[in-house]
């Protein structure tokens, strides 16, 4: 197991400079290669990351010797990087690369496990020395490679160190959550957590630091102080809610075994061109990740419940469907008279997460069906979303 463990770094101006240099060199060895590799795919050859790598090194003591002045690693990873990130392209799995701007993406460079040191709150690195941590590693193992980025005005290491798996301990709790703006989640136990909404918070500063900057001289150094503060500002935000995310995850992947939620089309919820922003605040699909990947290295699993699944159209209770039923609508009231929530109002997002949690121990059971033989000798039905 691979955990990662990112930690601030407090470079001197001196160090500062440095950083940002091999991190130039890195996004430039990046954007050479692929020139020379599209250059030599249109030419009818087969590039690859080892092939460029020897050419750009036998040039490079003549036509590029600043890129000798920062660690190795600056100039040899962006060919394995290139290597990679082609080979996902050709799979279908990723977009094709692209060259890096120096303004739109971050500085960054990578650190093979030989060529740094983790020492007591500080990091050394080739050709620059010890440099400030703001703590130290968190965990205990081998470390297996590092990489500095530079996010608004700070610098930051994630540590990468390989560990022994974990003994997964099994919960046998199980909980349906209801994902939303309104309320972040609602839970099937009672509980609900809040949407901070915490671009929309600050929406009225940073429409204030983004007039400030494009009023600003182009290039001048009033314009690159308001640029630093829109920046800080974004970070303060992602913070804000990544921290509310890892809490919530941590929590109920520590306290339930099996979590029952709606397999959500964000692409398509992304498209609303009314909530479209909301939807980026609430950073639904980093809450799914985040609970996927922490609730099964804890032995547990997350069951998704189909998109079409009308969840907040159906009584949980008796299963009556209120087909009228639209977004307008925050209290879900029961019809059926033999029902014994009969015209009794209840909340429904809670409705809903009661719905998703039946849902996906009855996908679990008829899972474990076929899992386990029992429906051998008959055919056992599926759902479509099942799997």
């Amino acid at each position: 197991m691979i955990r990662a463990h990112k930690i601030r770094l407090h470079p001197t101006p001196e160090q500062a400079n440095a950083l940002a240099r091999a991190a130039g060199v890195a996004r430039f060895v990046w954007n050479w290669a692929l020139a020379e590799w599209n250059r030599q795919y249109e030419a009818g050859e087969k590039p690859t990351a080892l092939k460029l790598k020897k050419q750009f090194n036998e040039i490079r003591r003549v036509q590029f010797p600043w890129t000798w002045e920062v660690t190795k690693n600056a100039s040899d990873q962006p060919f394995l990087d290139l290597g990679k990130a082609f080979t996902a392209f050709f799979e279908g799995k990723a977009k094709r690369p692209t060259f890096k701007s120096k303004k739109q993406n971050k500085a960054s460079f990578y650190l093979a496990n030989d060529q740094f040191e983790v020492g007591d709150h500080r990091l050394w690195v080739p050709k620059l020395g010890w440099v400030n941590m703001a703590e130290n590693l968190r965990f205990k193992g081998r470390v297996t490679g590092a990489r500095i980025t530079k996010t608004a005005d700070w610098w930051f290491v994630s540590l990468q160190v390989e560990l022994p798996d974990a003994i997964p301990t099994k919960k046998p709790a199980a909980v349906g959550i209801d994902v939303g703006l309104n309320r972040l989640a609602t839970l099937s136990a009672g509980e609900g957590v809040e949407n901070q909404a915490f671009l929309k918070t600050a929406l009225k500063k940073l429409r204030q630091a983004n007039k400030r900057l494009h009023r600003r001289k182009p290039g001048s150094k009033n314009r690159e102080k308001a640029r630093r503060q829109v920046a800080r500002l974004h970070y303060r935000i992602t913070s804000l809610r990544d921290d509310v995310l890892h809490k919530l995850t941590t929590k109920l992947a520590n306290c339930y075994g099996s979590i029952g939620i709606e397999d959500l089309n964000l692409k398509g919820l992304l498209k609303n061109r009314r909530l479209s922003r909301s939807f980026s605040d609430a950073a639904l699909g980093k809450l799914l990740s985040l609970l996927g990947a922490k609730v099964e290295q804890r032995g547990g699993q997350v069951i998704k419940v189909g998109r079409f699944f009308p969840s907040s159209k159906t009584c949980h209770c008796c299963g009556w469907k209120w087909e009228a039923m639209t977004l307008k609508d925050r209290t879900f009231v029961c019809q059926n008279p033999s029902c014994p929530y009969f015209q009794f109002p209840q909340d429904r997002d809670q409705n809903a997460s009661q719905n998703i949690l039946r849902e996906a121990l009855h996908l679990i059971g008829l899972i474990d069906q076929v899992v386990s033989g029992i429906g051998s000798d008959e055919d056992v039905n599926l759902p479509a979303d099942a799997g």
